[in-house]
């Protein structure tokens, strides 16, 4: 695994971070990964609602970021976008997509509309994310059993995301 996290300048406020990393599994068992229940539930967060376009999910992340994301595209399995804390000013948007490389499938995340200040730490924190996706995927199962809430990220996450946060600062 190899996490590769850059950001940049969308205007004078706002900006994007983008990661990316190859996964040694298909594109169909990657987007289930990305876009089930159960299998977010393993590495990023839980998820709960209405998981279909147009539809509205609540997600606990477990970096504890906890809101709501309206889904505005979900091409099966290639492409999702989520538009985050719709229709208020931390409105931002969380793309994802998904391309096979023979036999392994590359994830590509960009989240967007973020404040230019928060950006390393996004960037760490996303990078964080796709390496818990690689363990789920390596170990079957959840990568952080101690659980996490809105309140406490996940322990092991908050521990790696400490150590890479000075990396983009």
């Amino acid at each position: 695994m190899t996490v590769i996290a850059t950001m940049r300048t969308l205007d004078e406020t706002r900006g994007a971070v983008r990661v990316e990393d190859l996964y040694d599994t298909d594109i169909g068992d990657l987007w289930q990964a990305c876009t089930t229940h159960e299998r977010l539930a393993r590495w990023i967060a839980r998820v709960d609602g209405d998981m279909r376009v147009g539809g509205t999910i609540q997600a606990v992340f477990t970096s504890s970021w906890t809101g709501p994301a309206r889904i505005e595209v979900c091409d099966a399995p290639h492409h999702l976008l989520l538009t985050t804390e719709p229709g208020t000013d931390d409105e931002g948007q969380i793309e994802a997509w998904l391309t096979e490389e023979g036999s392994k499938t590359r994830l590509v995340v960009e989240e967007r509309g973020l404040p230019m200040t928060d950006l390393p730490f996004h960037a760490s924190g996303w990078r964080v994310h796709l390496e818990d996706l690689g363990r789920s995927l390596e170990v079957d199962g959840p990568v952080h059993p101690e659980g996490w809430s809105s309140d406490a990220g996940a322990p092991g996450w908050k521990k790696r995301w400490e150590e890479l946060t000075p990396t983009y600062q």
